[in-house]
């Protein structure tokens, strides 16, 4: 076969398999509702329109719904066309790049506190944080040294920053942001042809830019020096086409959400055909990420036949992140990238344990009081004293003993026995990114705890062990992606956060189907230590401290030859790949009590040992009761912030930690960057 002949066969396979392709999803999907509507009515409605209900539900509620999947899959495709180019990064879309999570914060932000600005569908807005967001993560993981997955790396943290800040807003301003949930999952709902209307022309501008530009692209591949010398201004192509890009994200955000992944997956799947020539490369991307779009927003109408409107979004990135993880992985076989460590710095001191310990347990033990003594009305030290000496009335004793020192007992032990995972994963792994949300570990935990809650309806003794089996399931699967990594720290960063955004499809579905109030939703999936007591203590956090901790602390110093390499461990005598199995699970373990008992609290297991390292120094025999003190404090302080900050209002302890441990890890970051 010659060449002509099998480009021609690929080019028809391409566009014309790809438009037979979109017109069969269409009628597919036209044809999906509570209402089944023959296939010759569907096409009369179209050809030959008529005053009947079902030509009007075909022409006016169906029919724009599947238009906008349409143009708004082949619109993020090729801004992730784009940004692929611009970058040099093959993992660049709105979404691995934070971009649709500024958009969605810029919107949320200005729906509240400037509704006068949310004309024309907020796309203004939209924009602007889009542009802000790639700037700050351009910038943030190197700029034009930075490497791929730093990149990307960079923005999913940043994407982690501002759904915390989201999610802080949308709990707060419920009826404001009301509607906003399943919008922010990215959902095709059309109630009419506005959307279309308006977004329409704002992408076929957009399209057209970067057609008109896609034989300078085509240069830019060649490196920028090589561009320079051909004639190009790089500089002008890139601000031009990234203004494409991301007004191509924005005009979509505005109408349907932040719908991740599908500038990830369509383009990819042209350059899999053998497509490198940006003008065919942007035309199929467009045609395919159609095609992506709409499938995804037919199996989310499959998946649920009861049309409670699954979130398309979940559905992009379940097959999205996958995706992501495969990409991670080939371009690891390929060695295209650099992925060394990122450490928190040298040890700017190294205390006595017999000085720190006692420092830091009088610190917990004040925090703990002053925790137990502020509330609605302020700081009542008085009034705490005289509740546990049973001077106080019974209200009172209750509020205090019953309430909130079960609560704030919760978060000593939920912080602690995260930071102790942290730990172990870092030593485990010799990643100091490591860190049981980060890795991927929390959010199957949380897909397990709340399959367990909400499918199965079962006890909620069974919690904690279904938060172990979802915790189980994706620690394997990790482990599994990390030895083909060869447990290169950013690399199995990257690949945890790919396995989180999978969890997170998972949980926004359940979260949907079990039909959860949005703002519990919401202060759930962001961890909570509210509404605390007893029983969660006793139930999730007391027994793993006594049966792992004791066990950790007679293991902790195989960490220490760990982290001399496998090749000189093993010629101590160490049996590696048992001992990093054994401690990483039981660092699972304690991550899946700890989710069973406040749900999803992340980066808690990333600060804490870095703070520890700080103050003691590596070695894992004196890091192991500083860490697990650090930890607690940590959270036992975000939970008095959680009450104490906007009283009588409450934000979720699990998004104060977020505030502070997302900006750490992009410090950690730019310092090794820089």
């Amino acid at each position: 076969m010659n060449s002509t002949l099998k480009n021609t066969m690929i080019a028809v396979l391409t566009f014309g398999g790809g438009t037979a392709l979109l017109c069969l999803l269409t009628f597919i999907h036209i044809n999906q509702g509570n209402v089944e509507i023959p296939l010759g009515v569907v096409v009369e409605s179209i050809i030959n329109p008529q005053d009947t209900l079902q030509h009007h539900t075909v022409r006016t509620l169906r029919m724009p719904r599947a238009v906008m999947g349409i143009i708004a899959g082949g619109a993020l495709a090729v801004s992730g066309v784009i940004l692929q180019t611009v970058t040099k990064n093959p993992l660049s879309s709105a979404s691995t790049l934070g971009i649709h999570s500024g958009t969605y914060f810029a919107v949320v932000v200005t729906t509240i506190f400037l509704p006068a600005a949310m004309v024309g569908n907020g796309i203004m807005t939209a924009f602007l944080g889009g542009i802000l967001t790639f700037l700050f993560v351009y910038v943030l993981s190197g700029g034009s040294d930075a490497t791929p997955v730093r990149m990307v790396l960079a923005g999913m943290i940043v994407t982690f920053l501002f759904s915390a800040l989201t999610s802080v807003l949308q709990i707060f301003y419920e009826n404001e942001t009301q509607g906003l949930f399943l919008w922010g999952s990215g959902t095709l709902i059309q109630n009419d042809w506005d959307g279309v209307t308006f977004s329409l022309p704002v992408i076929i501008v957009g399209v057209i830019v970067t057609l008109i530009y896609s034989g300078k692209l085509d240069t830019l591949t060649l490196g920028d020096d090589v561009a320079t010398a051909l004639g190009q201004n790089v500089r002008s192509v890139k601000v031009v086409t990234i203004i494409a890009a991301v007004l191509l994200t924005s005009v979509t955000v505005s109408i349907v959400g932040p719908i991740g992944f599908v500038g990830l997956v369509a383009p990819h799947l042209i350059k899999l055909i053998g497509y490198r020539a940006h003008l065919p490369l942007i035309l199929g991307s467009f045609l395919w990420g159609g095609n992506v779009l709409l499938l995804a927003d037919v199996l989310a109408r499959v998946i649920d036949p009861s049309f409670n409107e699954l979130p398309v979004g979940a559905i992009t990135a379940l097959v999205g992140s996958p995706w992501l993880i495969w990409l991670v992985m080939r371009m690891k076989r390929t060695g295209s990238q650099n992925s060394g460590a990122i450490m928190a710095g040298k040890n700017s001191a190294t205390l006595s344990m017999k000085k720190l310990l006692p420092v830091l347990l009088a610190l917990i033990t004040i925090t703990l009081l002053v925790s137990l003594a502020s509330g609605n009305y302020g700081f009542e030290p008085l009034v705490t004293y005289n509740a546990f000496f049973g001077e106080a009335n019974t209200f009172l004793q209750s509020l205090i003993i019953d309430l909130r020192l079960p609560r704030a007992l919760v978060a000593l032990f939920s912080g602690a026995v995260l930071a102790v995972s942290g730990l172990i994963f870092q030593g485990v792994l010799r990643n100091p990114l490591a860190d049981p949300s980060v890795i991927g570990i929390t959010s199957g935990a949380g897909v397990g705890a709340l399959m367990t809650m909400y499918w199965f309806s079962v006890s909620a003794v069974w919690i904690p062990v279904g938060a172990m089996a979802g915790a189980l399931v994706f620690f394997i699967i990790v482990m599994v992606l990390g030895v083909k990594a060869e447990f290169q720290p950013t690399v199995l960063a990257l690949l945890g956060i790919g396995m989180s955004a999978f969890g997170s499809a998972l949980i926004q579905i359940m979260v949907v189907q079990a039909d959860i109030g949005v703002a519990s939703a919401l202060t759930w999936l962001s961890g909570t230590t509210y509404a605390k007591g007893w029983s969660e203590l006793l139930q999730y956090l007391i027994w793993p401290v006594l049966l792992f901790i004791p066990l950790l602390a007679f293991y902790i110093k195989t960490l220490d030859v760990l982290s001399l390499g496998d090749d000189t461990a093993k010629g101590l005598g160490l049996r590696v790949v048992n001992v990093r199995f054994q401690m990483a699970l039981i660092a699972t373990l304690l991550a899946a009590c700890s989710v069973a008992a406040v749900g999803s609290i992340g980066f808690v297991g990333l600060i804490a040992p870095h703070l520890a390292r700080l103050l003691v120094g590596s070695v894992n025999q004196k890091l192991l009761p500083v860490t697990m003190l650090i930890g607690g404090a940590l959270l036992v302080v975000a939970d008095l912030f959680s009450r104490t900050l906007l009283a009588p209002n409450e934000i979720p302890s699990g998004i104060l930690v977020a505030l502070i441990g997302a900006p750490y890890f992009l410090w950690l970051m730019k310092k090794r960057a820089t």
